[in-house]
C-alpha cells in the first residue's frame, strides 16, 4: 500500500498540514508573549494610578496623617496580587503588605516608587513589587492560548481528515484515464491487435503527458504566487489590525481614554489599511491590464516641478537639497499625467526615506531618441547588491524588519514599474551600498 499513488498524496498533505498548524503555533505563541508584555506593562501603569489614587484620598481622609494606612496597604495588594511597600518621606516603612518591613528604612533602586507629595513635599513613596505569576497577569493569556491550541488541534486533525478522504478520490479520478491507458498497452502486449485509444492528433500520449506537466508547472507557480500575496497581505495587514484592536481593547476596558489622541491613532491605522487596499486594487488592475490610461502631450519639465513640490517642507527639516537639472528643449511626452506623476511620488518618496540629513536629492531628465528619460538620484544608504535584483517585485523591503519609518507597503516601487511599462518605457536601478541609488525610468515622446 506504501507504494499507491493516493497514500504517497495523503501523507504528503497531512505531513503539510501539520507542518503549517506547528509553524502557525509558533507564530501565534510568540504573538501573544508580545501582547502579554504590552498588557502586563499597560497594567502596571494603571495599578500605579490606582494605588496613588487610594492613598492620597485616606491621607487627606486622616487629616494628612498616615496611621493605620498598614489596612489599606494590606487590602489593596492583595487585590492587585502585589506586594506594596509605603514609606514616609524619610523612608521609614510605615505600610508592608508582607510585614516584614515595618519600622525599617527602605530604599530599592531597582523599583520606581510612585511619589505621594503634597505642594513640595514627599509624604511618602510606594513600592510596587509585581509578581509575574499573579493569576490577574497571566489568566487571560492562558486561556487565549488554550483556546488556540484546542482549535489549531481540532482544525489541524479535521483537515488532515479530508485531506485524506479527498486525496484517495481524487486521485482514483485523476488515475482513471491513466488506467485506460494501461489497460489498454497490457492488452496489445497480449496480442490484442484491435485495441485503439481513441486520441485526436499524433502522439497522444506524449502530447498529454506534457501538457498534463505544463499545467502542473503553471499551477504550481500561479499557486505559489497566490500564498506569497496572501502571505504578504497578511503581515501588513496584521500590524495595523492588530493595533486598532488593541486600542479599542483598553478603551472598552477603562485602560485608554476615548480621547482626542486616541482616536487620532485609530484614524492613522485605518488611514494605512485603506492605503495598503488601494494599491493593492491599483497593482492588481495594471498586472491584468485593466488600467485605464488618459494619454495626452504633457511638458515632463512641468510635471517634475510639481511632482518636486510637496516634498519641500520634509526635505528642508531633514536638510536634504533637491535639484532639477532638465534642459529646455525637451519635447513633450504622451503620457497620463496622473499616472507618472505617482510614478515620481513613490520614487521620490523612497529616495527621502533613505537618505540622511544634509544628502541630496536631484532629478534630471534627457532626450534619448523616441523616448526622453527621467532619473532620481540620491546619496542615500544604497541598496545591497543581493536586493537589486528585487527591489521591484510585490511587498519586497531591504529593510526586513518592515519598519514604516524606512518604508510604506512595499508595493510603491512595482506599482511604479507596472505604470511606466503601461506606457511602454522601462524602468531601472542602480546602486551602491553606503553611496546611493539611481532610479531611471523612459517616457514616449508624444507625435
Amino acid at each position: 500500500m506504501i507504494h499507491r499513488l493516493w497514500f504517497r498524496l495523503a501523507l504528503t498533505f497531512a505531513v503539510i498540514i501539520l507542518v503549517t498548524v506547528v509553524t502557525i503555533y509558533f507564530f501565534v505563541s510568540q504573538r501573544i508573549a508580545v501582547e502579554m508584555q504590552d498588557y502586563t506593562t499597560q497594567y502596571k501603569g494603571y495599578l500605579s494610578g490606582q494605588v496613588r489614587s487610594k492613598l492620597y484620598i485616606y491621607y487627606l481622609q486622616q487629616g494628612l496623617s498616615w496611621d493605620g494606612v498598614q489596612s489599606l496597604v494590606k487590602d489593596t495588594a492583595d487585590v492587585s496580587g502585589t506586594r506594596i511597600i509605603l514609606t514616609a518621606g524619610n523612608g521609614t516603612v510605615i505600610g508592608d503588605s508582607a510585614r516584614e518591613l515595618l519600622g525599617t528604612n527602605y530604599t530599592d533602586s531597582s523599583e520606581s516608587p510612585v511619589e505621594l507629595t503634597s505642594g513640595q513635599q514627599v509624604i511618602g513613596r510606594a513600592y510596587i513589587i509585581y509578581d509575574p505569576t499573579a493569576k490577574e497577569y497571566v489568566a487571560p493569556f492562558l486561556r487565549l492560548s488554550a483556546s488556540i491550541n484546542r482549535s489549531l488541534l481540532l482544525g489541524g486533525s479535521l483537515a488532515i481528515g479530508i485531506a485524506l478522504l479527498l486525496t484517495f478520490l481524487l486521485s482514483r479520478r485523476m488515475m482513471s484515464p491513466i488506467g485506460v491507458l494501461a489497460g489498454a498497452a497490457r492488452r496489445l502486449g497480449r496480442g490484442d491487435l484491435s485495441q485503439r485509444v481513441r486520441l485526436q492528433g499524433e502522439g497522444e500520449v506524449a502530447s498529454l503527458a506534457q501538457a498534463f506537466n505544463s499545467m502542473a508547472g503553471d499551477l504550481e507557480y500561479a499557486e505559489q504566487l497566490r500564498r506569497n500575496m496572501v502571505a504578504d497581505v497578511a503581515h501588513e495587514l496584521r500590524t495595523p489590525l492588530s493595533n486598532i484592536q488593541g486600542y479599542l481593547e483598553a478603551i472598552r476596558d477603562g485602560m485608554v481614554e476615548p480621547d482626542d489622541a486616541a482616536i487620532r491613532s485609530l484614524n492613522e491605522e485605518t488611514a494605512l489599511l485603506s492605503r495598503l487596499v488601494n494599491e493593492l486594487q491599483e497593482l492588481s488592475l495594471a498586472e491584468a491590464g485593466e488600467l485605464k490610461l488618459v494619454y495626452q502631450a504633457e511638458d515632463i519639465t512641468n510635471l517634475v516641478k510639481q511632482a518636486m513640490a510637496p516634498w519641500r517642507p520634509q526635505l528642508t527639516a531633514g536638510e536634504i537639497s533637491l535639484s532639477l537639472e532638465v534642459p529646455d528643449d525637451l519635447p513633450l511626452v504622451n503620457i497620463d499625467w496622473q499616472r507618472v506623476n505617482e510614478v515620481l511620488h513613490n520614487i521620490l518618496e523612497n529616495a527621502v526615506a533613505h537618505t540622511r540629513k544634509g544628502g541630496t536629492i536631484k532629478i534630471t531628465a534627457s532626450h534619448k531618441g523616441k523616448w526622453v528619460e527621467v532619473s532620481v538620484s540620491d546619496t542615500g544608504e544604497g541598496i545591497p547588491a543581493e536586493d537589486l535584483p528585487h527591489i521591484f517585485e510585490r511587498f519586497y523591503r531591504v529593510d526586513k524588519s518592515r519598519a514604516r519609518a524606512t518604508g510604506g507597503s512595499g508595493l510603491g516601487l512595482t506599482i511604479a514599474k507596472r505604470l511606466i511599462e503601461a506606457h511602454g518605457g522601462t524602468i531601472v536601478v542602480q546602486s551602491k551600498l553606503g553611496k546611493g541609488s539611481r532610479f531611471s525610468f523612459t517616457l514616449p515622446i508624444a507625435e
